[in-house]
């Protein structure tokens, strides 16, 4: 498994086994995936007195060694103000051992043989959320993002998106055209926009999505008609072009555009001139332009529906937008922009969060990127009665994105429910561990989740797993 390099690969991370091999396997796993920062110890109490010294981020504990145990070192990490995430390794598989350490401040429980991709996930997810903690705690409501002057609307706190917008800045006064590519709601027309207010020019930035346009009305739409070019156009008519001279011209999903129309355009880009409908006369245009596609268009160009020339003059300036589960550092300033928006909105005061609603959208892939966040945040607000916004309201919109089971619906989707076999039929408490043990597999241990998955609240599983004496698996 490979992790994305960031700079929650530097934060220290402490090794507690005593156990020399697991030990040394756990550091080179760890070694192999880029993390840098560990410091290994096969004593418990050595172990204890280097956590004075080192501000780790996270900690992997083995639960039974000599002199001090892995449940003594949780309850004393769990007393520091600002504790580290806790990992347990160990070899009991007893789901009382789980629970009680969960409840102790284990952040996650495995089991040995440890799974390579498992046991990686959750160091990721442990320094993730630590690194995003401490940025959260640091910001400003009035310092959420600093950008260049002109494209405050931008919210962000991502390497790469900060890289971006610094090469907009550089060729925003280039006459050649931007391609803007990336997933749906990524916000690329938001970067058109930053386009447009880099560039200083005079005149207006016009957006038109030509999904679906056949070929006369995006003639029509773009380039205006002559009164008389067809039955109905009793005046003349000024197109897109002419509205946005000076200025700047957004064509979005520029991928769907119909072969005839690519001419056209193809045209517009190389002789800077347009026919409106009816007319034989050309006109020069004064528009800058910037087009964007969630297509792969070289794909599109090698299937032969789009055309290479066309390509080719669309590819001098591009930027590709990073979907947001790539830049999770942007999840915690974007959640509180937009629950700040949202409030001033709708008149209602600014609620606040706890930080486990952060944990949940660190733990969502957002396939509608930053407009789902966005959407989720003001319907949220929109319904939250106090001073606190419930993460309640987004554990449901999550469970049913995900096609997971809610409370007031029941409607299972499409799940793997591989891994659960019996060998007769189950007794209703074997079928109910079972499907408690895939809940929180599929959850990736969060409790939370698997609660939404089982159709109950989180205290409900913890009772449950605090009746049950069986084995489970990580």
């Amino acid at each position: 498994m490979e992790l994305k390099a960031s700079s929650y690969k530097k934060l220290p991370i402490i090794l507690v086994d005593d156990d020399r091999q697991t030990l040394d396997l756990l550091q080179d796993i760890l070694h192999s995936n880029g993390f840098e920062n560990l410091h290994a110890f096969s004593g418990s109490e050595e172990a204890l007195s280097a956590l004075e010294d080192i501000d780790a981020a996270a900690i992997v504990l083995d639960l039974q060694m000599p002199r001090y145990s892995g449940k003594y070192m949780l309850e004393q990490i769990s007393r520091k103000e600002d504790r580290p995430a806790v990992i347990i390794v160990t070899a009991e598989n007893q789901i009382d051992t789980a629970v009680e350490c969960i409840k102790s401040g284990a952040d996650d429980y495995l089991t040995k043989p440890v799974s390579v991709p498992r046991f990686l996930s959750a160091i990721q997810r442990a320094l993730e959320v630590r690194e995003l903690s401490d940025e959260l705690d640091s910001l400003k409501e009035t310092e959420l993002i600093k950008v260049p002057e002109g494209v405050e609307f931008i919210v962000t706190a991502d390497r790469e998106i900060k890289k971006i917008l610094k090469y907009i800045e550089i060729v925003a006064n280039s006459h050649q055209p931007l391609l803007i590519t990336g997933e749906t709601g990524v916000g690329k027309e938001l970067f058109a926009r930053a386009f447009h207010n880099l560039s200083k020019r005079s005149g207006q930035f016009v957006s038109i999505n030509i999904a679906g346009l056949d070929d006369t009305i995006f003639s029509d739409t773009l380039f205006g008609h002559k009164k008389g070019a067809y039955t109905g156009a009793n005046s003349d008519r000024d197109g897109l072009i002419k509205k946005s001279a000076s200025g700047t011209l957004f064509l979005d999903e520029i991928g769907d555009l119909n072969e005839l129309s690519q001419i056209k355009l193809l045209r517009l880009l190389q002789e800077n001139e347009f026919f409106p409908l009816g007319s034989d006369i050309p006109h020069t245009s004064h528009a800058r332009l910037v087009v964007a596609t969630n297509r792969d268009l070289k794909q599109r160009m090698l299937e032969g529906v789009f055309r290479k020339d066309l390509y080719y003059r669309l590819y001098t300036h591009q930027i590709n937008i990073p979907p947001l589960r790539s830049r999770p550092n942007d999840i915690p300033v974007l959640l509180s922009y937009f629950i700040n928006e949202a409030a001033r909105s709708m008149g209602k005061p600014v609620p606040v969060y706890r930080k486990e609603l952060l944990q949940l959208l660190m733990a969502y892939d957002f396939p509608g990127n930053v407009r789902e966040l966005q959407a989720m945040v003001f319907d949220s607000v929109a319904k939250c009665s106090s001073s606190r916004l419930s993460s309640e309201l987004f554990s449901e919109k999550i469970s049913r994105e995900q096609g997971w089971p809610v409370s007031d619906t029941g409607a299972a989707g499409n799940l793997d429910f591989s891994g659960i076999v019996f060998e007769r039929f189950p007794t209703l408490k074997q079928a109910d561990e079972e499907l408690i043990r895939k809940a929180l597999e599929i959850a990736k241990g969060n409790q939370k989740i698997a609660g939404q998955l089982l159709g109950i609240t989180r205290q409900a599983l913890n009772n449950r797993l605090r009746r049950s004496h069986h084995r489970f698996g990580s």
